[in-house]
């Protein structure tokens, strides 16, 4: 059982709040998982693209700054646990999805990454689902940047590097934030504390 599930039946034990959280963990799991082969299938179709600015990014790139986003909500409704089994079935479907090159550089990359991204989540969580993800992913999508573009053979140059932070830390990262602190907003004015 989950850590989020435990504490929503410790509190609430009706069905409806046990499926809330169920669904929350399910919408997430799917986030992740279709983030992940997204962005190898992508990438492995299309290679470098503009991201704006003059910088090139592997196609991916905005599924794979969305996935570490995706990874952070796993982990906030169902633990480690299941973060590391979202890591396991992305990693396998990625085998089987894309090419070889960028599927062995994506695990490489992912498994670093999204291990050093889960650490330091947990470790920050506890000062708001916000500043963890924020924190986990300022730190995991450099690291991801680097390892994947060094082993799927593309080039590691001030222009991919820094097309890589646009593209995972802006667009993938701090616009969902913002969202999901605008709809947080909304909902708590409202007196609904479900997204906490």
């Amino acid at each position: 059982m989950t850590d989020q599930l435990e504490s929503t039946i410790d509190a609430d034990p009706s069905s409806s709040a046990v499926r809330r959280v169920g669904l929350g963990l399910a919408i997430a799991l799917t986030a992740y998982i279709g983030a992940v082969v997204t962005a190898n299938v992508v990438t492995a179709r299309m290679g470098l693209v503009p991201v704006g600015f003059g910088l090139f990014v592997p196609a991916g790139t905005y599924a794979a700054g969305a996935a570490l986003l995706a990874r952070d909500f796993v982990h906030s409704q169902g633990g480690r646990r299941w973060s590391l089994c979202a890591i396991a079935v992305a990693t396998i479907l990625s085998w089987f999805m894309s090419t070889p090159g960028i599927a062995i550089a994506s695990v490489a990359a992912f498994v670093i990454a999204e291990l050093i991204d889960l650490t330091i989540f947990a470790a920050v969580r506890r000062r708001g689902f916000i500043r963890a993800a924020f924190t986990s992913n300022l730190v995991s999508a450099p690291l991801d940047t680097v390892v994947f573009l060094m082993l799927a053979g593309f080039p590691l140059t001030l222009n991919t590097l820094l097309g890589q932070m646009v593209g995972k830390l802006v667009w993938a990262t701090a616009v969902p934030l913002g969202i999901y602190a605008l709809v947080r907003r909304i909902h708590d004015r409202r007196g609904d504390r479900r997204l906490r």
